[in-house]
């Protein structure tokens, strides 16, 4: 592998995690030039993601520095391929997680690229050239049409870049369980953070009866009279949990911490699902009982396939849902990542890249 290879001519500014302090500054870099299936695209906001996080700071051991985050990506498509058609220069376009795949397997074949065994991610991946992937966290990036969607016209383009990751991280298990166009169900989100909340537009949008399980009292107000959810349950208060045994037809857990499943189960009525979506350093806890005894499923689920985060933004733009954001400028990117190693954010940062703030 390679950070450039010939092809890459473009020179490109951007910020990037040189070390495991995770400290960005700026970069100066290229990029590679505008192939026959590519489009340029000037970006103007990119979202920052906790995975932005762990990468900067090396977490998981696998960081290539410098490392240039970023993979909620919105911005107005500058220069097409030959071989591009469903985009021309104007556009509004967003790239999430994906940036190649084998385009051969079963799961490429049948739009779950996200699967492919030979995935490689907008930063910090290999792209078919050899050379390193940067992300968003730059003024402009160029990528193969086939992993990019349309940003609908009614959607500010802000607040839809974390939509390229919370809201298609969340969108894929109430497709996945049949829940975008059922008769209405009784739901249960786990956690209201960057994730959660997300969740819960989608399943109010969807016409289903919410219920927000946290184990914070405060967001109860937020969870109901903002965000539109039906019920809200302390999840440390015995007597709450009790009430609510076997009331839920799926649950959709977007807890990063640790915590035990075995509550969560049994809020379950017997054949409930339960998603997990959430990624804790720690093994969670799962009790066989609760399994047992309800008749109950614990999946996992990941981002989606470009097919369906398509057809994601199509839906929030009928929907009008948005992630909840608050905007930073680039000077402003480790104030922001040290409040979101706090979790001090409502509810995602955005780099406001272009100096184009909407709100």
């Amino acid at each position: 592998m390679a950070q450039e290879t010939p092809n890459h001519t473009q020179t490109v500014a951007g910020w990037a995690a040189y070390d495991s302090s995770g400290k960005i500054d700026p970069f100066i870099f290229k990029r590679r030039e505008n192939g026959v299936n590519d489009v340029t695209i000037e970006i103007l906001y990119c979202g920052i993601c906790h995975t932005d996080l762990h990468f900067a700071t090396n977490d998981w051991g696998i960081t290539m520095y410098p490392c240039v985050p970023g993979h909620e990506i919105t911005g107005v498509v500058v220069k097409v391929g030959s071989n591009v058609r469903k985009f021309s220069v104007g556009d509004r376009v967003g790239i999430g997680y994906l940036a190649a795949s084998c385009l051969k397997c079963e799961y490429c074949a049948s739009s779950q690229e996200n699967y492919c065994d030979q995935l490689q991610p907008t930063y910090n991946g290999v792209f078919w050239d050899g050379s390193i992937t940067y992300g968003g966290y730059s003024k402009m990036i160029v990528a193969d049409h086939r992993y990019v969607v349309r940003i609908p016209d009614s959607l500010p383009m802000d607040s839809a870049a974390p939509l390229l990751c919370a809201g298609i991280t969340v969108f894929t298990p109430f497709k996945d369980n049949q829940l975008l166009n059922s008769p209405r169900k009784k739901i249960g989100i786990v956690g209201l953070g960057g994730l959660g909340h997300v969740a819960v537009k989608f399943g109010k949008a969807f016409g289903h009866h919410v219920t927000v399980i946290s184990t914070s009292l405060s967001k109860e107000a937020e969870a109901k009279q903002r965000l539109g959810a039906d019920e809200f349950i302390i999840s440390t208060s015995a007597d709450q949990m009790k009430a609510a045994r076997r009331s839920l037809d799926f649950i959709l857990d977007t807890v990063s911490a640790k915590h035990s499943l075995g509550p969560v189960l049994e809020l379950l009525k017997v054949n409930g699902i339960l998603t997990i979506v959430g990624a804790p350093d720690a093994p969670l806890d799962l009790p066989a009982l609760p399994l047992i005894l309800g008749k109950r499923t614990v999946k996992g689920s990941t981002t989606g396939g470009i097919l369906e985060t398509q057809e994601m933004m199509d839906l929030c733009g009928k929907h009008n849902i948005t992630s909840d954001i608050e905007t930073v400028t680039p000077d402003q990117i480790n104030h922001a990542m040290d409040r979101l190693a706090r979790n001090d954010v409502r509810y995602r940062f955005v780099i406001d890249i272009a100096g184009k703030t909407s709100n």
